[in-house]
């Protein structure tokens, strides 16, 4: 079997035009790159900030349920609407992060995409909305995508992840 050069770090001043160059794939046998073994860990600390989030959510629920009006069925309709929203949210999350370590790109793609949208709802509720990105809050979670995104759009772990099998 021929041996494949192994993928090139990006530079920090690169011509546009090398993006649109075919990459080095990476080899069959390669092993997984820690950038890859990383953003898995993060998916799945964020399937837990979720689940802690829902845990808060709870602890607070009946403070917020005087605030926001609700009585009696639609109170409950809300809040069970926001657990299984959590719950499914956290496990789809964890499943994404088991997909990313064995190496699927679909899961790498997809939880991208999820997470710039999540720093984007953040983003548009700070700017927009004044809401505040507080520990109490969004931070943590915020903090998680933020770092998810950077750990699993590096090179390394997009050419390992389209890597023949």
């Amino acid at each position: 079997m021929a041996e494949l050069p192994l993928p090139r770090k990006r530079a920090s001043a690169e011509a546009v035009h090398s993006f649109a160059e075919r990459e080095t794939p990476a080899r069959p046998d390669a092993r997984r790159p820690g950038t890859t073994a990383l953003g898995a860990a993060l998916v799945l600390g964020r399937a837990v900030a979720g689940l802690l989030w829902f845990l808060g959510f709870s602890l607070a629920w009946p403070e917020l349920r005087s605030e926001l009006d609700l009585e009696g069925i639609s109170a409950e309709i809300f809040y069970w609407i926001v657990a299984t929203f959590s719950a499914l949210s956290s496990l789809v999350l964890a499943l994404f992060a088991w997909r990313i370590w064995r190496g699927g790109n679909f899961a790498r793609v997809v939880a991208m995409s999820v997470l710039t949208l999540s720093i984007a709802t953040a983003a548009i509720g700070y700017f927009a909305l004044g809401e505040q990105i507080t520990i109490r809050t969004t931070l943590l979670t915020l903090a998680l995508d933020i770092l998810v995104l950077l750990a699993l759009s590096s090179r390394d772990a997009r050419a390992w992840a389209r890597r023949p099998r």
